[in-house]
């Protein structure tokens, strides 16, 4: 699977109708709920171009960034050059990195998750977070639901033309294995007006709330909280996406 590497480029601009301030003012107040104060240590997973954690900086955090794709790392390094914030991002795979020293807190938004497939895999995911984490610190991340993949975004086709690029994106889910596949063809204009056209594949899971809860217990970590997205609520049957607070 060749995933973020041409749509790297051109993920920010297709990106700019996520709420990212509010997805990262929920987050940040979820930290502070559960004690991660300004100058504490933060991992994120699946990082990507670096959006969460520039902000995460800007609240007083120190910040690490993980993803496992060069060409959203190049991109996330670049933009702090511009900004002059100091952050440093690491190319690995979320299931089996290793950091020099224990965080006090880690955070994966934007769904970085549900790329993870399988519920071994994700067991995996808890396990690194366990081994790297302070005691007391807490792991915040989302999903999205088995709902949205299977009511909402199954068998759409998304297309957006832009002056300089464009894309079209088809969505297949499989109820069985609850997977749902991106296929990605991505058109990026040349200096001369023409285009080269680059296809990429990728597949999120859903997950059964009872399945990340197991993982986690199973990985030793404790389930402190389950909302519906942006709300104090527990999740419901209609929530598009839910929010897990993991404390060690």
């Amino acid at each position: 699977m060749n995933a973020y590497t041409a749509f790297a480029y051109v993920y920010d601009e297709y990106m700019d109708n996520i709420p990212y301030d509010e997805w990262g003012q929920y987050m940040i107040e979820l930290l502070k709920a559960n004690g991660i104060k300004k100058g504490h240590s933060v991992v994120d997973l699946g990082c990507g171009t670096g959006t969460v954690t520039r902000m995460l900086d800007k609240e007083g955090y120190d910040i690490v960034g993980i993803d496992m794709s060069e060409d959203m790392l190049a991109i996330a390094s670049e933009k702090i050059l511009e900004t002059n914030q100091e952050i440093l991002y690491s190319c690995q795979d979320m299931r089996e990195f290793e950091l020099p020293y224990k965080v006090d807190a880690f955070t994966s938004i934007g769904d970085s998750m549900n790329y993870i497939t399988t519920v071994s895999d994700l067991e995996s995911v808890f396990s690194c977070v366990f081994d790297n984490l302070k005691d007391g610190g807490v792991f915040v991340f989302d999903l999205k639901t088995i709902h949205f993949f299977r009511d909402i975004l199954a068998d759409n086709t998304y297309a957006e033309n832009r002056d300089e690029s464009a894309f079209i994106w088809d969505n297949y889910y499989n109820e069985e294995e609850r997977n749902n596949e991106y296929d990605l063809a991505v058109f990026v204009m040349n200096e001369d007006g023409s285009f080269n056209r680059y296809e990429e594949q990728h597949f999120q899971h859903g997950f059964e709330l009872e399945e990340v809860e197991m993982a986690a217990k199973n990985a030793g970590l404790k389930v402190l909280a389950v909302y519906d997205a942006f709300t104090d609520n527990k999740p419901e049957i209609n929530s598009e996406r839910v929010y897990f607070v993991l404390g060690k």
